[in-house]
């Protein structure tokens, strides 16, 4: 079975076409199916979608103009994580934006890093690779391992994962905790913050249906979104199946309890671009402050 390679950059690009077999040397017949995930993938939305039952995201309490605050009021939030999702909310009222690890152009944990457009992902026997749209991040999960002893937290942490059935699992737990390092843009996590992913395969109408759904609950971002960051359109061939991640989150010292999100994908068309955060200084005023290396290489 072999995989789709888009075009990103020259090195990118070698690695997709080297490493998305999904079977590699050495499978046997009697190995168990894998399903093939490989590819790019997007979205035109970025909030997660609800869980099918059971608490999920955070949602908006208010909206204003551009000004989005997070519901601080919500009973899954412990009070320390309530008080800072409020600040955050003020600071947006105020007029200015609230510093995020996405606009400042600092690394996004999982789930944060999912509210990005689009990910590619390539898929090795030993390995499953995410490369993210914004900013050259890009996730490794380590398959059929278990998780590393006595490590240092580091910005994605230690993903290990494997399959089952038809479905991908990336559970992942020792994520860096920084002064912009959120859940969702707004929502603080621990060291103790642990994440699962699980990815499948789904009816490509079904994938339509759910993006057309989350796309009408803010008329226009859509249109706006297309084509974001120099990203091909989404491909509208419903024949074509979707990508849907259920994301399950824990931890204990900033919730009352776990709670699940969705994210819907289809195929998207054209090139994989690159968008380098750090170089558009603009955008978000001059709060913006990229993460700087002040040690020279020589």
């Amino acid at each position: 079975m072999t995989a789709r390679c888009n075009a990103i950059s020259t090195t990118l690009g070698a690695l997709c076409c080297a490493t998305a077999l999904v079977c590699l040397a050495g499978c046997t017949e009697s190995a168990p199916p894998v399903p093939d995930l490989s590819g790019t993938w997007g979205r035109n939305y970025f909030d997660l979608e609800p869980p099918l039952s059971g608490p999920g995201p955070i949602g908006e309490l208010m909206k204003a103009g551009f000004a989005s605050v997070r519901d601080y009021t919500n009973p899954i939030l412990k009070p320390g994580a309530a008080e800072i999702v409020k600040k955050r909310g003020e600071i947006e009222l105020s007029g200015r934006y609230s510093p995020t690890a996405h606009n400042q152009c600092w690394p996004e944990a999982a789930p944060d890093i999912l509210y990005q457009l689009g990910v590619q992902v390539l898929q090795q026997r030993n390995q499953v690779t995410l490369l993210y749209l914004s900013n050259h991040q890009v996730r490794r999960v380590r398959m059929n391992e278990p998780h590393r002893t006595g490590m240092t937290p580091s910005w994605w942490g230690d993903s290990v994962g494997y399959y089952e059935g038809d479905t991908l699992v990336i559970d992942t737990i020792g994520q860096k905790v920084g002064p912009l390092s959120t859940v969702d843009g707004d929502t603080p996590f621990s060291v103790q913050l642990h994440v699962i992913e699980r990815y499948r395969l789904i009816d490509g109408e079904t994938a339509r249906e759910i993006q057309q759904k989350q796309e009408s609950k803010e008329p226009g971002l859509a249109e706006e979104l297309k084509g974001e960051y120099g990203r091909g359109d989404i491909d509208p061939d419903p024949q074509k199946k979707g990508l849907q991640v259920e994301i399950t989150v824990e931890d204990p010292v900033m919730f009352t309890t776990r709670w699940s999100g969705l994210v819907t994908y289809r195929r998207v068309l054209g090139e994989w671009p690159e968008a380098v955060c750090a170089e558009n200084m603009r955008e978000f005023g001059p709060e913006r402050k990229p993460p700087m290396d002040e040690t020279p290489d020589f």
